[in-house]
């Protein structure tokens, strides 16, 4: 048993906005080409440049909380986003979020790493997303109640 599992998960009334403000923001990186995909991928980018880093995004379903060796990356980049003050969420529904972030055009090959996203802030322009307040808000304020991956749940849509 774990710290947040004993702490719990925080209350309940703000994740809905928190969901769908994550959604908003995801959607805006992405059409700003500000996220990186893929737990190996935002491990390159973590060890070359952490400052870039906004939001950490850690998705699994229940199925995939049996994959030690996915639990192993989630426990090593969820400490060095602490360590890097990188505000992260710990995210179910990872069907709606390939709704959110896969192409339709890209549905025949292989399916992407969905399970660690980041939303890194553009070096020319900045990401201009309202939403990104809010996820850093709600970040900011389960930190304050010793939560510090809270987890965030998307309802499929």
């Amino acid at each position: 048993m774990t710290l947040e599992e004993v702490v719990g998960s925080g209350s309940t009334d703000k994740m809905e906005p928190v969901g769908g403000a994550l959604e908003e923001l995801l959607v805006a990186a992405r059409q700003q080409d500000a996220l990186t995909v893929g737990v190996y991928e935002s491990a390159k980018l973590l060890n070359v440049d952490p400052d870039s880093v906004l939001v950490c995004v850690l998705a699994a379903d229940e199925e995939d909380e049996g994959d030690v060796a996915l639990q192993i990356h989630f426990t090593l980049l969820q400490a060095f986003c602490c360590d890097n003050d990188i505000d992260i969420l710990r995210l179910r529904g990872v069907r709606r979020l390939a709704q959110l972030l896969v192409d339709a055009s890209t549905s025949g090959s292989e399916p992407r790493d969905l399970h660690c996203i980041l939303v890194t802030n553009p070096q020319v322009q900045p990401l201009q997303c309202p939403a990104l307040q809010d996820v850093s808000s709600f970040c900011q304020e389960s930190r304050c109640r010793n939560q510090w991956v809270p987890r965030v749940y998307l309802k499929d849509g």
